[in-house]
């Protein structure tokens, strides 16, 4: 995919990594980068629903899929993902860092929990590119695609680490794009607000954080399926967009937050109030 132009099919025999594929928006994305045409390498640490994942994508797609468990923040993680991709298909045209964690937690959120967090929403990112972007220079071409979240343009009241380390994500996909963008490197963002995923629907039945982290998301805006999401994700990497935005009230939030952040944070501090914070 050329800074040029966009092709067609921008997807059709390309090699693409989906990390944290065993479900929600990682398998969604990796079931539409196959129907358009692309090869995908999908990775998640829970073994058994990856295996499960990746058999049911096999199913019409046998010779496009290749699978790998392990960690997408450890550096050992990914360049295990790129030799599955290299040795199946080919060398990586597009990295989908999409595992994360949303714990929902606040100044009581211990030491090790902070690491945890910054470890998988930030620095799986940070060494995906170091692994990555080189390559992707020298070649003129690449496409790299972070999952970040509403919440790292906003907050996400009830979660301290889920906020920082998602607007620290965000923060350095829009480094990435202003530094190698005129070298070939495609980035976009992705920030959602509410997906039905697995852990939405387990924040559900949490009490304390938990709860009221989910009930913020829930009565925020429309709760979107995967599908869509993965949709709309891969329309904005075919139009080289770098903000995704499935739930396109969120700019209405941004453009508010821009205007007047204190007016913003008094409606925050109501809106938190209203969910019993």
């Amino acid at each position: 995919m050329s800074a040029a132009e966009v092709p067609s099919d921008p997807f059709a025999g390309r090699v693409a990594i989906v990390t944290g594929a065993a479900g929600g928006i990682g398998a969604a994305l990796a079931a539409e980068l196959l129907r358009r045409g692309a090869r995908v390498v999908v990775s998640d640490v829970d073994a058994q629903r990856l295996e499960e994942q990746a058999t049911e994508l096999a199913r019409d797609h046998e010779d496009r899929v290749a699978a790998i468990s392990g960690d997408a923040a450890s550096e050992d993680g990914i360049a295990a993902m790129i030799t599955v991709a290299r040795e199946s298909f080919g060398p990586v045209d597009l990295y989908f860092a999409n595992a994360g964690m949303g714990e929902s937690l606040g100044l009581d959120a211990p030491e090790e929990l902070w690491s945890t967090a910054i470890d998988l929403n930030l620095m799986a990112h940070v060494r995906a590119a170091r692994a990555l972007v080189p390559e992707w220079v020298e070649r003129g071409e690449g496409y790299f695609v972070s999952t970040a979240s509403a919440a790292g343009l906003l907050t996400q009241i009830g979660s301290a680490t889920y906020t920082a380390t998602k607007h620290a994500a965000v923060a350095f996909s829009e480094w990435l794009a202003v530094t190698y963008g005129a070298q070939g490197v495609g980035v976009s963002c992705l920030c959602p607000q509410g997906v039905d995923t697995r852990l939405l629907r387990e924040g559900m039945n949490a009490a304390g954080g938990g709860a009221v982290a989910t009930a913020a998301v829930a009565s925020a805006g429309e709760i979107l399926e995967p599908s869509v999401v993965a949709r709309v994700t891969l329309d904005a990497v075919a139009e080289r967009r770098f903000l995704v935005l499935p739930h396109p009230a969120v700019a209405d939030y941004q453009r508010r937050k821009v205007d007047d952040i204190d007016r913003w944070i008094r409606g925050m501090q109501r809106f938190a109030a209203s969910l019993g914070t």
